[in-house]
């Protein structure tokens, strides 16, 4: 299909996608969609606007090569049950009373398939702390064949003077 999703809402730490989404687009050429539950401008984090190409419900038969999820996206994950089976990086390493607050009170987390990597790829799933958006996006170019092995993608971050 060659169309990569990129789920968008309001006060999203948008970068932690952008460079995945630049990468994605001018080197694997790959047709960004940006998708939201409504049709309305969003604003990241860092104030820029974005306005999805499509609604979430219009999404669900579409046939794209990944769907990539910024910032709260290992908690939709574990809320979804996709992390039951799966192993995942997530900054929320202990279900405080702050996430009781926001999110509620139920822990959906299956704790036993955390890990404590900075990425972490199980499968199709791809989890990262925020603060490793590049080794993110490095991740996401070696599952996509964009890197075809780990030399390549430490030479990739040797460039983006990262190591692992």
């Amino acid at each position: 299909m060659n169309e990569v999703l990129f789920f968008i809402f309001d006060n999203m730490t948008d970068y932690e996608i952008t460079f995945a989404m630049h990468m994605l687009n001018t080197e694997g050429n790959k047709k960004i969609i940006t998708i939201a539950y409504e049709n309305e401008m969003i604003t990241g984090r860092s104030g820029a606007l974005y306005k999805p190409h499509r609604l979430v419900n219009d999404s669900k038969n579409i046939d794209a090569d990944a769907l990539i999820i910024c910032g709260a996206g290992t908690y939709m994950l574990a809320k979804s049950g996709v992390l039951d089976k799966n192993s995942y990086t997530t900054p929320i390493v202990d279900w405080t009373e702050k996430h009781h607050e926001v999110f509620g009170p139920v822990d959906p987390f299956e704790r036993n398939n955390y890990v404590n990597e900075n990425v972490v790829r199980s499968g199709n799933v791809i989890t990262s702390l925020g603060h490793t958006f590049i080794e993110f996006t490095a991740e996401i170019l070696e599952w996509s064949n964009l890197l075809s092995n780990n030399t390549e993608k430490n030479d990739f971050l040797d460039y983006m003077r990262i190591r692992t």
